[in-house]
């Protein structure tokens, strides 16, 4: 075990990696002249090298032709969306026509609910997990508002039923078969983002399905993390964040699932823009509203060009190096630094998120012994040290090892500065 932990064991691993050169194609954070181990891509990945020359390149096309730059060009900015959607739809698993990059995670789930949450007198509730990210829970709440119903007889919440705090999927079983008839939807996220748990997306569309319920996704820490097959497994819609591991940077523009079952469908009700608008007659400036094809029609506005730019230059190393050996990479990295804890510091912390590697992805999080003061005094002295993890309260930090840039020697520091700090 001594070998787990040496420079040398660590070292091999990196050179042994297929995707060690991704590295080089980011900006890694300095610490004291030497790079930060950094290990929140879970809440902001870091900055491709490439993201600069993108941003450039429509700041130049806009110092140069003005509006023009919305016609001209092979990146000109009338389909700058489209310059993401096929390797978006690669990321997801899902067809071009199904997904869009639009808006920001919280606004395209509250589109969404309006076309996918329909609720009656019989069938009112949404069902959700408990402790869910408060964007999922104030959007959910102000829609069953909203249509005229009570969050208290009407929003129903999965409670965790394990140990450490994860839901099984039996409690979502129970859950879905006791309230399903008086479910209109099921939104469940793709990973917790406290325990780090996943989730089996396939498994839950299929049990609402067969209550009548319809199905929607919060996938803001399963893009770019987990393999996804939005396509096959067929949920309704899937909303998602790009600042995470998508490296689309702070505040980056959002993406969006919609079924191709939907795709034709002019009747779903939905909040109507003129981005939305069918391209083809969108300059005619008629008032009927006839809705593009697929997850595009959902759009209300033009898409912000700059915002924009950043994510395009991470899809291309996605597309370079693809899920499977990005998950086989994560896979790894988890599995090592899961390894290290147990062996060397498991009087410091216990590991939170589910010990099966096809329930967690990039993240553990790890609840420090002795509460909420000894935890914050771990995370600080880590800050000081340049090792880079978050927080989360009372007693949790979230620890992301991110395949596209994090090594096994970041493992081997973070396990080595929190010896150092409990005096191990």
């Amino acid at each position: 075990m001594n070998d787990l932990l040496s420079p040398a064991h660590a070292a091999a691993l990196d050179a042994a990696d297929p995707l060690r050169q991704l590295r080089d194609q980011f900006l890694i954070p300095q610490h004291d002249g030497a790079d930060q181990a950094y290990f929140v891509g879970n809440s902001l990945g870091l900055q491709p090298r490439g993201a600069q020359a993108m941003v450039q390149e429509v700041l130049d096309l806009w110092a140069r032709i003005a509006v023009e730059g919305h016609f001209t060009g092979p990146t000109h900015w009338m389909n700058y969306h489209r310059l993401v959607r096929d390797s978006l739809a690669r990321v997801v698993g899902a067809l071009p026509v199904e997904v869009v990059a639009m808006n920001t995670l919280s606004v395209n789930l509250q589109l969404m609910m309006v076309s996918f949450y329909r609720p009656t007198a019989a069938r009112p509730a949404i069902l959700m997990e408990a402790g869910a990210f408060p964007t999922d829970r104030h959007a959910v709440e102000s829609q069953i508002r909203f249509h005229g119903f009570d969050p208290a007889a009407d929003l129903i919440e999965v409670q965790p039923d394990e140990a450490n705090g994860t839901i099984s999927m039996g409690a979502i079983e129970r859950a879905i078969a006791e309230h399903g008839k008086r479910v209109a939807l099921v939104l469940w996220p793709g990973v917790q983002y406290r325990s780090g748990q996943v989730f089996d997306l396939d498994a839950i569309t299929q049990l609402a399905r067969a209550q009548g319920a319809n199905v929607g996704f919060d996938l803001a820490h399963s893009v770019g993390n987990v393999p996804l097959t939005l396509h096959d497994t067929a949920p309704d819609f899937a909303v998602w964040c790009h600042y995470k591991y998508l490296n689309g940077g702070p505040g980056a523009v959002a993406g969006c699932f919609v079924h191709e079952r939907h795709a034709r469908d002019a009747s779903l009700p939905r909040f109507a823009g003129w981005w939305g608008h069918e391209q083809a007659t969108r300059f005619q400036m008629a008032p009927e509203f006839v809705p593009e094809l697929g997850a595009e029609g959902w759009q209300l506005s033009n898409p912000p060009v700059l915002g924009l730019a950043p994510l395009r230059a991470s899809l291309e190393l996605f597309d370079q190096a693809g899920m499977p050996a990005l998950r086989a990479k994560s896979l790894q990295l988890t599995g090592h630094l899961e390894a290290l804890v147990l062996a060397r510091l498991s009087n410091v912390l216990q590991i939170v998120t589910p010990t099966e590697p096809e329930r967690r992805g990039c993240q553990l999080s790890l609840r420090v012994a002795g509460g909420r003061a000894q935890g914050r005094a771990l995370f600080e002295h880590l800050q000081s040290k340049g090792v880079l993890g978050d927080w989360r309260e009372p007693d949790v930090i979230r620890i992301s090892p991110t395949p596209m840039y994090n090594r096994h020697d970041d493992i081997l520091r973070f396990v080595a500065e929190v010896e150092a700090w409990a005096g191990l």
